[in-house]
């Protein structure tokens, strides 16, 4: 299924409003597996940075991990003693299930977490958070990696940091910077979509859950940080990196195979609600130029030599048309997964199938030429031919990425699944949240709520009133059919101004 042009389920972000006393817009979860020496200090410092120099409500949250030392019971202390603080108990070690945990369960806006033994500056928290608050980004994590970040560790933990990111980068293609660095954020309406489909529940966890959300097109926000190596800690680097590599080998091969789905998590096109007028918007041009030039290159070798191995055995004429329909077969198969970004078989055949009339396009040029050729030389040489049929081949090339473009895999606007979307019109807190069962994967059953904080309407739309509508994405209220995009309410008093040019 195509992820890169599905019109997703998570609404369009939007800046976070001041208001709702007594929820908090930030909630710092801290693991902890038999800290009962680091814990309390970690949580005071933690807490005095935060209503010093946090302009939001915020709650810190405990998760311990089984611990069978004392951790429990400061814990409970600092949860008594500090309105802020709260503590969770699991039964069952993991870091990733402990945030998965405790991040699915909380109610504010923005979550976070952080190591306990505070390895990383509080000084790049807020910077961490201001971008999910003002809708700017989906994730944002600290950076040990950046040109301007201050590190302070011994060089074999910078190696295998170093070396680990470079396998990210080089196996699935991940673009940021540093992935194992505790010290990340989400937006909940995210994590609500994008954690189900996340399976590590260690520390292969953070990884797994950024590879995902960048492959879903999720914008992630990075912080260089000044970062101060604990010469305590107690994380076992061989058997996490073992750990680790697994858990690359597995979501490379789900990602590869198309089983992941992925469109949950995409965003629409523009944050702004008037963007959503915009049509026919080409959507990644420049990416699907480079895949195709790259599919194309060593399918025309892989084409030469299969022309040269049938030439042995035949004519000019049937060795260009078998060497051709095989190659084209594999071309189309990997320009559907690699360049246009088609994931699972459904439409494969279909696909196939528009590939051999490209095919037969393509043949019918490469035939033309030599038939040209063959008449205007009786016995033209082997070197010849290949010139001549790389010629055509380039022509034709140009030919089949327009026509893969425009009809094999077109961008669609509509969503190939069926989405219900239910509103929830309250006047003190509406929100949006979005049930979709997977046609093609039913191991994702059930819905994830994705609210969205909003401000406040107009006091001449308030009332004593509490409906709920549903509907399907791009059915209005009359039952006919509009745009597939969902139309939120403006956040900026200019959107719905008559003098905006826009």
């Amino acid at each position: 299924m195509r992820t890169d042009s599905s019109p997703g389920t998570l609404p369009a972000r939007e800046h976070l409003p001041a208001g709702d006393a007594g929820t908090p817009v930030l909630d710092v979860v801290i693991p902890v597996y038999n800290e009962e020496k680091d814990l309390q200090p970690c949580v005071l410092r933690l807490h005095e940075h935060l209503k010093r120099t946090f302009p939001y409500a915020f709650r810190i949250t405990i998760a311990d991990n089984a611990s069978i030392d004392t951790t429990p019971q400061v814990a409970a202390r600092l949860e008594s003693e500090i309105p802020e603080v709260k503590s969770f108990r699991l039964e069952q070690k993991g870091r990733g299930r402990a945030l998965r945990t405790v991040w699915s369960a909380s109610d504010a806006p923005i979550l976070a977490y952080m190591d306990v033994d505070l390895s990383t500056d509080l000084n790049a928290l807020l910077p961490l958070v201001a971008p999910l608050i003002s809708g700017h980004s989906d994730l944002a994590i600290g950076s040990r990696l950046a040109r301007s970040s201050r590190v302070v560790r011994g060089a074999k933990r910078e190696f295998i940091s170093r070396t680990y990111n470079l396998i990210l980068r080089g196996s699935l293609q991940a673009r940021f910077s540093d992935a194992q660095c505790g010290f990340k954020a989400i937006r909940r309406d995210v994590a609500q979509a994008l954690l189900p489909l996340v399976e590590d529940t260690g520390w292969f966890f953070d990884t797994e859950m950024l590879v995902l959300a960048e492959r879903a097109g999720l914008r992630i926000h990075e912080v260089p940080v000044d970062w101060v190596d604990d010469p305590n800690s107690t994380v076992h680097i061989v058997k996490t990196a073992t750990e680790d590599l697994k858990g690359v080998w597995r979501v490379g091969k789900a990602l590869a195979s198309g089983s992941l789905p992925l469109d949950r998590v995409t965003r629409p096109f523009g944050d702004d609600p008037r963007d959503r007028d915009i049509q026919d918007v080409p959507k990644g041009l420049a990416r699907q130029l480079v895949g195709f030039c790259v599919v194309g290159g060593l399918s025309t070798l892989f084409y030469l030599v299969l022309y040269s191995l049938f030439r042995q055995f035949g004519g000019s004429q049937v060795a260009n048309a078998l060497a051709l329909l095989v190659s084209a077969v594999a071309n189309t198969a990997a320009n559907r997964r690699l360049t246009f970004g088609v994931r699972g078989r459904g439409g494969a055949v279909r696909h196939q199938a528009q590939g051999l009339v490209v095919f037969a396009i393509g043949l019918a040029l490469t035939s033309g030429s030599l038939a040209a050729l063959n008449a205007a030389s009786s016995n033209p040489a082997h070197s010849t031919e290949l010139a001549v049929l790389v010629a055509a081949n380039l022509a034709a090339t140009v030919l089949r990425f327009l026509l893969f473009r425009a009809w094999v895999f077109p961008d669609r606007g509509d969503s190939t699944e069926e989405s219900t979307v239910v509103a929830l019109n309250s006047p003190s807190s509406p929100t949006y949240s979005t049930a979709t069962q997977h046609p093609q994967n039913p191991q994702y059953p059930g819905s994830y709520a994705a609210p969205l904080p909003q401000r406040q309407q107009p006091q001449a739309h308030q009332g004593s009133y509490d409906t709920t509508t549903q509907f399907r994405a791009g059915e209005a209220a009359d039952g006919t059919w509009r745009d597939a995009t969902m139309q939120l309410q403006p956040v900026r008093p200019h959107d719905t101004d008559p003098r905006d040019p826009r």
